[in-house]
């Protein structure tokens, strides 16, 4: 499967632009719901009921694992990441029967780019004395694999599975070769006193700050200026992971092809499900063997593969149930926010605090103990959740979508 030519897309203007999925915008939706819902403080209510099985399930799920494993919440970014992929060939074919050229592409595509790393380093600094320069945050980690995304996007779909062996095998090369300095200990990488997570024999090449990605963000990160020397992130997130997150996005970039090429309505789903099916036994198979363990926060090949497999599965499960048999109506409350995403994504790190004291200011501080003071914070987070989503209603209704 090629995209056509460049010089081929630039010189028919008349080319029709692709049908939206509606799907996408729904799984972006869910995803963008999923990260907001934080809102909700599911674990806290939890802990008033250690006994039940139904409470700790979603404690679980509502947020992220110490280090290896996998829970609902750790989806949400390597969704994100994939949705930029399933998109980007709808992206390029709309833009192109515009007429734009080459060059015009490109601008878009570094301008885009540089905007998500910044985007990214400016929500991470609030709160913070002064610019707090890391690249670990969803938007700056996709701003940085964007180019190389986007150049993929003029490529064959063999040679994107090819670039994404290449990111894959170099990425666990470059940690299974590895070795920490001679004298370092876990407590100079920044890593918790009470720290039990870690991996022994073959898999300790990936463990918390001991590991390249680590070593790497010893050096480049304190190029910036910065408040105290940066000696290494407390949870192992790392710049670096960029890399492998790209991996992320050429899958999500393959499966895109599939759906704006599909011949037949079915076609897509049944190749997006066998190769979640082949992504997700990868990754198990990688960890069982001792080959490579499932972390999300250095997002190791493993990752790579597993989460991609549900990434596969949870775009087949969107599009069988909305574009498919053309139910699109039970889909709206959640088209609302994945039209929008980056505004939502903005507004949660931005707004939930002025929301929720303005509802404490006008409504007095206890308003939400009409739920009792077990469920109080769920009912706070779930109202302004909802103001939120009015918001980026209002915006909808209006068309007013923020684009980068």
């Amino acid at each position: 499967m090629f995209l056509l030519p460049y010089g081929a897309m630039s010189e028919s203007p008349a080319l029709p632009k692709p049908e939206r999925l509606v799907s996408l915008d729904a799984y972006r939706g869910f995803v963008m719901f999923l990260m907001a819902a934080e809102m909700l403080r599911v674990p806290g209510v939890a802990g008033h009921f250690p006994d039940s099985t139904i409470w700790h399930w979603l404690a679980f799920h509502s947020e992220h694992v110490a280090w290896a494993g996998c829970s609902l919440h750790e989806m949400i970014q390597p969704s994100f990441s994939f949705m930029v992929g399933v998109a980007m060939p709808f992206s390029m074919a709309s833009r192109s029967a515009l007429g734009q050229s080459k060059a015009q592409l490109w601008g878009h595509a570094l301008w885009r780019s540089l905007v998500l790393i910044l985007l990214g380093v400016w929500l991470r600094s609030m709160g913070k004395p002064q610019t707090y320069w890391t690249f670990e945050d969803t938007l700056s980690q996709i701003g940085l694999g964007y180019p190389f995304l986007f150049a993929l996007g003029f490529a064959s779909t063999r040679l994107r599975w090819c670039a994404l062996l290449v990111i894959l095998l170099g990425y666990w090369g470059l940690f299974a070769s590895y070795s920490p300095p001679a004298g370092f200990t876990p407590a100079m990488a920044n890593v918790p006193a009470d720290w039990h997570e870690n991996f022994t024999g073959f898999a300790a090449h990936w463990n918390l700050n001991l590991n390249p990605a680590w070593d790497f963000d010893r050096w480049f990160l304190n190029l910036f200026p910065r408040a105290q020397k940066f000696i290494g992130h407390p949870s192992g997130y790392a710049t670096l992971s960029f890399i492998p997150t790209l991996g992320t996005m050429v899958l999500g970039l393959i499966g895109g092809q599939w759906l704006k090429d599909r011949k037949r309505p079915g076609q897509p789903a049944v190749r997006l499900f066998v190769a979640g099916a082949v992504c997700f036994a990868l990754g198990l198979l990688l960890q069982a063997l001792g080959v490579c363990p499932i972390v999300k926060k250095i997002w190791t090949p493993a990752w790579t593969l597993y989460s991609g497999g549900l990434c596969f599965w949870l775009m087949t499960a969107f599009y069988l149930l909305i574009d498919l048999p053309g139910w699109r109506a039970w889909a709206f409350p959640l088209v609302v926010i994945g039209t929008n995403s980056i505004a939502m994504y903005v507004m949660a790190h931005t707004l939930t605090s002025f929301v929720g004291q303005g509802l404490d200011t006008h409504f007095g501080k206890n308003w939400a103990q009409v739920a009792g003071d077990v469920f109080a914070p769920m009912l706070h987070g779930a109202v302004v959740l909802f103001i939120l989503w009015l918001i980026l209603l209002w915006m909808h209704r209006r068309k007013l979508f923020l684009r980068v």
